[in-house]
C-alpha cells in the first residue's frame, strides 16, 4: 500500500482456503469469498465530484482511465479492470469526492490506498508478456481490498494476505457486496508468502523492505513475475520486477516509489 504464463498448484494435494460467506477470520486462515463489479462505459473529459455511495461513477472511472492511458498505461486488460472496479467503494465516505483523483488516500491504521497510476503501473508490469488470465496470483498487503478486486479480473485465482486484522476485516466488508468467486482473503504474515498455494504465476506486494523476501522468490513459478517495492539503497525505494526462469531469477530495478514498510507478524 502506497501509499501469465505460470500456473497454480491445484491437484498437488495442497489445502486451499475456505471461501464461504461470513467465515470468521483467524490468523493465517482465509476469510471468505468476495465478486465482480459492473464495468462502466460512459466517457467524460473531466472528473465530476462524487456524490456518495449511490453515485453513478461510470463517467468518473472512465475519465480516470483516460488520464492513465494518456500517461502511458497501455495494457487493455488493466485499463478494463480499472474502468470496472469502483474505487469509491474502498475509501471512507468523507474521501469519496477524491476517489478518482490520482492520489493516495488514508484507509486507517497508518495505511493508504495507492494512487491509481501506481496501481496501474504495477498491474501492467505484472501482466507484461504474460497470457491472460494469469494463473494463481498472490497479493501481499490486502489493505482496503481495491487492488485485490482488480487482480481478480486479471487472474484465475487470487490469494490476498493482510497482517492487520482490522484492515483484513475492512477489506472483507468492502468486498462482500461484490461476491468475487475467485478472490480469497487471508489473515497472515505476508513476509512468509503463502506456501500452501505455491507456485504462483504472479506475486505483487504493497509494502517494501530492504530486500525481496526469499520466500516470495521460492514461491514464484517458473515463468512467473513478481512486482514489489524494495529499498535498493538506504532511504531509496524502487519498483523491482523479478521473473523466474528455469535457471534462476532475472531482476529489473525501475522507478522510485514510496510505499509503507514491509513488516512481519500479525496484529
Amino acid at each position: 500500500m502506497s501509499q501469465p504464463g505460470a500456473g497454480g498448484a491445484r491437484g498437488r494435494g495442497a489445502r486451499f482456503p475456505a471461501t464461504l460467506e461470513g467465515l470468521r477470520p483467524a490468523p493465517a486462515v482465509p476469510a471468505r469469498r468476495a465478486g465482480a463489479a459492473t464495468p462502466g462505459a460512459r466517457p467524460a473529459g473531466a472528473v465530476p465530484s462524487a456524490q456518495g455511495v449511490g453515485l453513478d461513477s461510470a463517467a468518473v472511472r472512465q475519465a480516470m482511465v483516460q488520464r492513465l492511458a494518456q500517461q502511458g498505461v497501455t495494457h487493455p486488460a488493466v485499463l478494463q479492470a480499472l474502468a470496472a472496479v469502483e474505487r469509491h467503494r474502498f475509501v471512507d465516505s468523507a474521501l469519496v469526492p477524491q476517489a478518482y483523483e490520482d492520489t493516495a488516500l488514508p484507509i486507517g491504521w497508518g495505511q493508504t490506498i495507492s494512487k491509481p497510476s501506481v496501481v496501474a503501473r504495477m498491474l501492467e508490469l505484472l501482466c507484461a508478456g504474460q497470457t491472460l488470465p494469469l494463473g494463481l496470483v498472490l497479493e501481499i498487503g490486502t489493505g482496503c481490498g481495491y487492488q485485490a478486486a482488480l487482480l481478480a479480473r486479471l487472474a484465475r485465482e487470487v490469494y490476498s494476505m493482510e497482517r492487520l486484522r482490522a484492515l483484513h476485516d475492512k477489506a472483507r466488508d468492502n468486498l462482500r457486496p461484490l461476491r468475487i468467486p475467485n478472490l480469497h482473503l487471508i489473515l497472515g504474515d505476508g513476509t512468509a508468502g503463502y506456501p500452501a498455494g505455491a507456485p504462483y504465476a504472479g506475486i505483487i506486494a504493497a509494502a517494501g523492505g530492504e530486500a525481496i523476501p526469499q520466500a516470495w522468490l521460492d514461491q514464484l513459478a517458473v515463468g512467473g513475475r513478481l512486482v514489489a517495492p524494495a529499498e535498493v539503497q538506504p532511504g531509496q525505494q524502487r519498483l523491482v520486477v523479478v521473473q523466474r526462469t528455469a535457471t534462476g531469477w532475472q531482476r529489473e530495478v525501475l522507478e522510485g516509489v514510496r510505499f509503507v514498510p514491509l513488516q512481519s507478524g500479525v496484529l
